[in-house]
């Protein structure tokens, strides 16, 4: 059962990670700072996974597959960064962790290109190249593949929807979306009422949510950059995620609204006290933990995996050190101003 407020720990994280970003950014934001060479530690592969780079024309791909395993099922991770970030780390330990709850699945992340160099269309494009790859080079069937994406990940996994459903190509199983960039002409009522909230985007106009050079010459209202402006009649299932402190709230909930009137099952989850892509914390604070059980939970119906428990746990054993709040605030401020920074 989801908890009605935030836990303690997701609190503090959220708290302290205001504190940090008011002093640490007051100035403007100068898009794409790291972005062509983000600062970053070599990602090693963990045991028991293949990690194979792919290069189609200007497209390079992050394909990450269990070692031995054959399910058949796929996840194609569209990643965030607010149409001017490249792939990074974070989307790596994502992948591993969408290929756990999966059972056994697959994951491609494609590397798609981003603005202001290649504004609109060139990632809508990068995205359709990316599952027209699974389809046609790899095999897969569509129904066993989900399109995940978080922030403008999550908008253009629903604008890649929206795409083949209205030139008549095969849907996928089913989507999920986290703090999903639906609405570039940014008009829902939380960029007001979360104004002063959001530890993120909150307290400024100078980030990537505002004059998004993704747009370029284009109509922002075009569904395919806003989604939230499409039809989403004939959609899969789908699992939306949100934070109820977050700037972009109105994105995931119009949408959801949207949904619901077209008949689409969906799940839209809002997360009590819970930041931009809070899930970005993985196991660290509990609200992070739930949202990554939820899309397990997900996964299972869309993929029709059937678990049966294998015997009883009866002792529970501490792993590592525990981490404190300020360990887990420093790792997620890390994560966002690369984010923030392109």
């Amino acid at each position: 059962m989801r908890r009605k407020k935030a836990s303690v720990m997701g609190n503090l994280v959220r708290d302290m990670m205001q504190n940090v970003m008011e002093t640490s950014f007051k100035q403007p934001i100068q898009s794409g700072e790291l972005r062509k060479n983000p600062v970053e530690p070599a990602w090693v592969c963990p045991a028991g996974y293949e990690y194979e780079i792919i290069e189609k024309c200007d497209l390079k791909m992050e394909y990450l597959r269990p070692v031995g395993v054959v399910t058949g099922r796929v996840i194609l991770q569209l990643h965030g960064g607010g149409y001017i970030g490249p792939m990074k780390n974070i989307y790596r330990r994502f992948a591993v962790r969408y290929s756990k709850i999966s059972y056994g699945g697959d994951v491609l992340t494609p590397d798609y290109r981003v603005a202001p160099e290649d504004p609109y269309p060139a990632a809508l494009q990068d995205a359709l190249s990316a599952y027209q790859w699974l389809l046609q080079e790899k095999g897969y069937a569509p129904e066993n593949i989900v399109i995940a994406g978080d922030s403008a990940g999550g908008g253009l996994s629903l604008a890649l929807g929206l795409y083949l459903k209205d030139n008549h190509l095969p849907l996928p199983g089913g989507f999920l979306t986290m703090s999903a960039w639906t609405d570039l002409t940014n008009s829902g009522e939380s960029y007001q009422t979360n104004y002063e909230l959001d530890p993120l985007f909150g307290n400024s106009t100078h980030n990537m949510l505002y004059d998004s050079t993704y747009i370029g010459e284009a109509d922002p209202m075009e569904p395919y950059i806003s989604p939230l402006f499409g039809d989403f009649t004939g959609f899969p299932p789908i699992l939306m995620q949100v934070g109820n402190y977050e700037i972009l709230l109105s994105d995931t909930l119009m949408v959801g609204q949207k949904l619901k009137k077209a008949g689409v099952k969906c799940r839209i989850s809002v997360f009590e006290g819970m930041f931009h892509v809070f899930q970005m914390g993985l196991d660290l604070i509990p609200e992070s933990r739930e949202a990554w059980e939820e899309a397990e939970e997900f996964l299972r119906v869309v993929y029709h995996i059937s678990v049966k428990p294998e015997g009883k746990v009866v002792r529970k054993v501490k792993t590592g050190q525990k981490r404190s709040a300020r360990d887990i605030t420093d790792f997620l401020i890390a994560m966002m101003k690369k984010e923030l920074n392109g």
